[in-house]
């Protein structure tokens, strides 16, 4: 409690929660593809965090490898990220889109597993960085530096690019005709396909903005820590889906709302209870939230009529 109250006065209380925005940003970005394919098929794609993990390597290997810049590396990784959800959805999923759900859960996990694995064949086991040279030297330098509140530019970068896209997303899905086609395949595919609508070509789209979403989340989470590692996205994949999961799985607004709280209580319960519950917490969250509100914060109880 005394650290609380000398972290008010001397504003690091703020640099806490700052960090934990930027952090829950890019958990939200993650569970925004956890939800949104959700919505569409009902399904965890458990691979989303080996996705995640992918754009991160994708572009390592190609600023180390090809020498391109950050921007086009990135750029060239998200596409990869697309293709590579795409394709995951082709021979993993669409085969068994009448299945019973437990069939089609198991071959996520199994997705999920293959993917880590060819990774850790690829790259090994080790922990890789960019090379210093390829990063723009500002985005170390601080943008904000009051008192102990130390922003860097790359973390306004995170932030803004984050913002961003949940403002786009948001006007995508409920301004946007292909917006109204994902709600209709969403609430009743049988019917959306008599109006017209292609679900199949829907639901890749969804896995499409997902993987989209996913890799680029890894890109930033590799800058931001600096560290590149093949099993990066099975812990970071578990706290989205468990922000989605506070949020309400299913719902936009909830996957964002989840994820910066999922990334605040985490920093501040990592600073101010223990660091060693930091991966704890999200598991903490998410079974209280099964628990006392199952629909989660944002989500709508569904009635089913028998």
């Amino acid at each position: 409690m005394e650290q609380f109250i000398a972290d008010l006065k001397n504003g690091m209380f703020i640099q806490q929660l700052i960090n934990g925005f930027t952090l829950g940003g890019l958990y939200a970005l993650i569970a925004i593809g956890y939800t949104m394919v959700y919505g569409i098929i009902e399904l965890i794609n458990f691979a989303h965090g080996e996705i995640y993990m992918f754009g991160a390597f994708f572009t390592f290997v190609l600023i180390k490898n090809f020498n391109l810049s950050l921007a086009a590396a990135a750029l060239i990784s998200i596409l990869s990220c697309i293709l590579l959800g795409i394709i995951i959805d082709y021979v993993a999923y669409r085969p068994l889109r009448h299945s019973p759900r437990l069939t089609v859960l198991i071959s996520a996990i199994g997705v999920s597993l293959f993917l880590q694995n060819l990774a850790l064949i690829i790259w090994g086991g080790r922990i890789v960085h960019f090379p210093e040279e390829s990063l723009p030297s500002f985005f170390s330098g601080s943008a904000i530096n009051i008192m102990e509140i130390n922003i860097s530019w790359l973390q306004v970068l995170i932030i803004i690019i984050t913002l961003a896209i949940m403002l786009a997303l948001n006007l995508l899905v409920t301004k946007t005709r292909l917006g109204k086609a994902m709600r209709a395949v969403a609430q009743d595919k049988t019917t959306a396909s008599l109006m017209g609508i292609n679900p199949d070509r829907i639901i890749n789209f969804t896995f499409a903005i997902g993987s989209a979403l996913g890799g680029l989340s890894g890109i930033m989470v590799g800058l931001y820590y600096n560290a590149i590692f093949p099993t990066m996205g099975y812990m970071v994949g578990i706290k989205a889906f468990s922000a989605a999961v506070l949020g309400g799985i299913g719902s936009l607004p909830g996957a964002m709302l989840g994820g910066i709280l999922l990334g605040v209580a985490e920093v501040l319960g990592a600073g101010y209870i223990s660091s060693s519950y930091r991966n704890g917490i999200a598991y903490a969250i998410m079974i209280l939230i099964i628990i006392f509100r199952p629909s989660g914060l944002l989500g709508k109880k569904i009635i089913k009529k028998v």
